[in-house]
């Protein structure tokens, strides 16, 4: 499967424009995915901690592997606190002894629990069906996924630069997501488990109204504060705020400072499940869909008559509805 290209390829700045990958899976530990990494990309392989390695040189780039869990890694806070003091302290020395080995500890107990994650830098949305040797790879050795248990809400992130940092697109993107984004579930078959955990949850009604109503036109400030506002939470199918931290790194918010957030041009697009099992699944599959939502956005008259529509059927008519004349439309396209 090729990938298919948006309708802005290149960023403002001229470059082809580039996706970040996240995928989540278990059943491998982070150092032998690292191994994967480096055989198929090259690199070296550098051991940050017991449940932490980089995959640093790559020709894209420096690759993460971790435990998915925060408590399975030092705190580098406690580190920071420890060299400052230095070496000649001794007690300060045995704590930090302490500290790390309580966090392999509890690395060691979860690791069958949370998933191990494959975090990729930057590729060229030309280049993501390159990543099909890593999950074949993963596949190989045994990689388990969002459907072998109960216990497993994995997904796989997509992080696609954003063709344009003006509101205005901004804007239009969003919108194009609110109106799709049932679309989006149906195609993906969102997992049970994920269903029921809240990383992945949809935009309130009350919000995608807001955001569609023809008349509403803000500037950036004022959609950061609705969208706070609205969402205060990092767990939303289309996770706004790296984005917004990016654009703006002073806005007085604690959601857009916190240290889980990581301030970057892209949209973080947490919807679809990492289906591992699959054969035919891969990045790719995942980018294409959302290449509709890219569609739809660069379409004005288009996103203006699907806002409109989407308007008149939620203010009246039920989610089933909107979601077969979604299925009808897509169909055309």
């Amino acid at each position: 499967m090729k990938p298919e290209a948006p309708p802005c390829p290149r960023s403002g700045e001229g470059h082809v424009r580039r996706v970040g990958v996240e995928i989540e899976f278990a059943a491998i530990a982070p150092l032998a995915a690292a191994g994967l990494v480096q055989e198929n990309y090259g690199g070296k392989i550098r051991r940050l901690s017991p449940h932490r390695i980089k995959v640093v040189d790559t020709r894209w780039g420096d690759f993460t592997i971790e435990l998915d869990a925060k408590y399975a890694h030092p705190d580098a806070k406690v580190i920071q606190k420890a060299e400052a003091k230095g070496s000649e302290d001794e007690w300060s020395h045995l704590r930090l002894e302490l500290h790390n080995r309580t966090r392999e500890l509890i690395g060691d107990a979860v690791a069958g629990i949370v998933p191990t994650e494959i975090v990729c830098p930057p590729i060229p949305w030309l280049a993501l069906n390159e990543l099909d040797l890593l999950f074949n790879a993963l596949r190989a050795q045994g990689a388990r996924d969002t459907r072998d248990s109960l216990l497993y809400g994995f997904g796989l992130h997509l992080n696609p630069e954003v063709p344009g940092t003006d509101t205005a697109t901004l804007l239009a993107h969003l919108r194009a997501y609110l109106i799709l984004a049932e679309w989006l579930r149906e195609e993906i078959d969102i997992d049970i488990t994920r269903e029921v955990l809240p990383h992945a949850n949809p935009f309130s009604k009350e919000y995608a109204l807001k955001v569609l109503d023809p008349d509403y036109a803000p500037d950036l400030d004022t959609l950061i504060a609705d969208y706070i506002e609205a969402n205060p939470t990092r767990n939303r199918e289309l996770d706004l705020y790296p984005l917004f931290a990016y654009l703006r790194p002073d806005y007085p918010s604690e959601y857009l400072s916190d240290e889980l957030v990581k301030p970057r041009p892209t949209f973080h697009y947490r919807l679809p499940n990492a289906q591992l099992s699959q054969p035919d699944w891969s990045a790719v599959a995942e980018w294409n869909r959302w290449v509709e939502v890219e569609r739809l956005a660069a379409d004005p008259e288009r996103l203006a008559e699907r806002g409109a529509d989407y308007l008149e059927h939620h203010r009246r008519s039920s989610v089933t509805r909107w979601l077969e004349r979604l299925k009808e439309w897509m169909k055309d396209t």
